[in-house]
């Protein structure tokens, strides 16, 4: 079965030679001739049944992405999140009366984890990946006293704008495998090398050959975030919880995941992202975009590295692509100078690399080679004892969150520094 990119270049080979039938018979000064359009007629035929094929490929491949990304669950999962209240959950917690499908989540989630929590005191709630990293955009921002709080609880309190200036998070749709719910640390085996085939007289014995194997480890790493919150602020200002549960507190910690999933540098607790992993293929930039892109895409074929593959670099990059132009002035599409792959872009790839730190990354790569895991839900405390908090009301909210990242198979990954 041929690989999309191999239909793709089957398709171009196809339109080069109807173009070929037109140029002769434009060169001869005549239309086409009976064989020629009966011919070209075949062809066109051909392209057409190649571009289903291609379609059918990619909508399997945009499947099997959204697949990867679906919460555990599925569709039945994704409807009680969507009626899932943080603002509920937190109250009920704190008021001791946590119940309906806030408590069962909770519950189920935290089941066969009360041991290894690590939560000795305070209020705990175990709250689904889903609902802080999941990409859901709602409202809204606590702001304070009156910048740490106030302007939230009016009388009658309108919409509130959320922050617009967040990095874009781009590695899980990207394509990457997610694996959830685990539990001991986690260990990716590898074939390395096959064993090699033999040409064998008539009755000869053949020759002996072995594979190689390796393995990548995963192990929890926690990434958190706190914030502190007055007792009026939390009686009069629902809406408002709500909001900074699911856009601020999880945004925060999805970037963090991200972020550390593209360059994270394995030390000071981090886990060890993409760029900082050994056996990534390390492009030379030219001086042409084009032509880096098109070293990284064959840095990968070279290794017999095939499949759905995608570029991710960040706005610098994207900047000065959009301002190429050819010799007549008119702007280059950008498809052209990445070859007809995608190409996604966000702050979190960085723009800081080179002898100089001002090279950004251009990275290429089979996406579903970078595995994130996830060893624990969101985790939020609710801490309403400790000494900023005890003799006013207030509560301390703090967010916890357990997972881990490695590259599969290096050699599926490029990138240069452009």
């Amino acid at each position: 079965m041929l690989k999309l990119h191999e239909l793709k270049e089957t398709r171009a080979a196809k339109v080069g030679e109807m173009r070929k039938l037109l140029n002769d018979a434009e060169t001869a000064g005549r239309d086409l001739n009976e064989t020629e359009a009966k011919r070209f007629g075949e062809i066109k035929a051909e392209v057409g049944q190649i571009e289903e094929r291609i379609a059918r490929v990619e909508s399997v491949d945009e499947m099997e992405r959204r697949a990867n990304a679906e919460p555990v669950g599925g569709r039945e999962m994704a409807a009680e999140m969507r009626s899932y209240s943080l603002a509920n959950a937190i109250s009920g917690a704190l008021s001791g009366r946590l119940s309906g499908r806030e408590a069962e989540i909770s519950q189920e989630l935290s089941r066969g984890r009360e041991a290894r929590s690590g939560f000795a005191n305070g209020i705990r709630i175990t709250v689904p990946s889903e609902i802080l990293l999941g990409g859901e955009t709602r409202d809204g921002q606590l702001v304070g006293t009156p910048a740490a709080g106030g302007y939230l609880v009016p009388t009658t309190l309108a919409a509130v704008a959320g922050r617009i200036n967040r990095p874009a998070l781009k590695v899980e749709g990207m394509g990457a495998t997610v694996m959830r719910g685990l539990t001991g640390d986690m260990e990716l085996p590898n074939m390395l090398t096959s064993g090699t085939a033999h040409w064998i007289a008539e009755n000869a014995d053949t020759t002996r050959s072995t594979a190689t194997f390796g393995k990548v480890a995963m192990s929890p790493k926690t990434v958190s975030g706190e914030y502190r919150m007055s007792r009026r602020l939390t009686l009069q200002s629902g809406t408002a919880v709500e909001n900074i549960l699911r856009q601020d507190i999880g945004q925060l910690l999805a970037q963090a995941l991200d972020l550390a999933a593209i360059a994270g540098t394995g030390t000071a607790n981090q886990p060890l992202g993409l760029l900082n992993t050994t056996g990534i293929n390390t492009v030379t930039a030219s001086t042409l975009l084009s032509d880096t892109a098109a070293d990284l895409i064959a840095a990968l074929e070279m290794d017999d590295i095939t499949g759905t593959g995608a570029f991710l670099t960040n706005p610098t990059v994207m900047k000065a692509v959009r301002k190429l132009k050819d010799a007549d002035g008119h702007t280059m599409p950008v498809a052209e100078i990445f070859h007809d792959q995608r190409v996604e872009t966000t702050t979190q790839v960085p723009a800081n690399l080179g002898t100089s730190t001002n090279k950004s990354a251009l990275i290429f790569g089979l996406w579903s080679e970078l595995v994130v895991g996830y060893w624990s839900a969101v985790d939020i405390l609710l801490n309403p004892y400790h000494p900023d908090v005890a003799s006013n009301g207030g509560v301390l909210l703090h967010a916890f969150l357990d997972a881990d990242v490695a590259v599969r198979h290096p050699e599926a990954f490029a990138f240069a520094e452009v």
